[in-house]
């Protein structure tokens, strides 16, 4: 009977190692992703406000332009002006999200696949 109570000992604590371990994996991971993240999260900011500075001097240099039109073909050349620039702007708004949104995939991936 002692060996039996002996060996349930054994099993015991290794199992709490092994749990211990897997706790101390996934704290560590939870980190690394809030750290990776949040780096992503202030890349994005910063890109944000940038954006929102660009989208407002284009439409202060679409408002001077339209104060100094002296004709409709003017003003006219001025809105195609600031929308090609706008489309522009917005296109690359999109693929600078897409790639945030990759960012995000890629490092979750990397970071989780360390658990196993």
């Amino acid at each position: 009977m002692p060996s039996y109570q002996t060996e349930l000992d054994k099993a015991s604590k290794s199992a709490e190692k092994q749990i211990s371990q897997a706790e101390e994996r996934i704290a560590e991971t939870t980190r690394q992703l809030q750290n990776e993240w949040a780096k992503t999260f202030e890349e994005m900011s910063q890109t944000i406000m940038s954006r929102a500075r660009a989208e407002m001097e284009l439409a202060l240099k679409l408002s001077e332009r339209l104060s100094a039109a002296r004709s409709p073909s003017d003003a006219l050349l001025a809105y195609q002006e600031w929308l090609t620039a706008e489309m522009g702007a917005r296109s690359e708004a999109a693929r600078q999200l897409m790639t945030y949104c990759q960012k995000f995939m890629t490092d979750s991936t990397r970071i989780f696949g360390r658990l196993n």
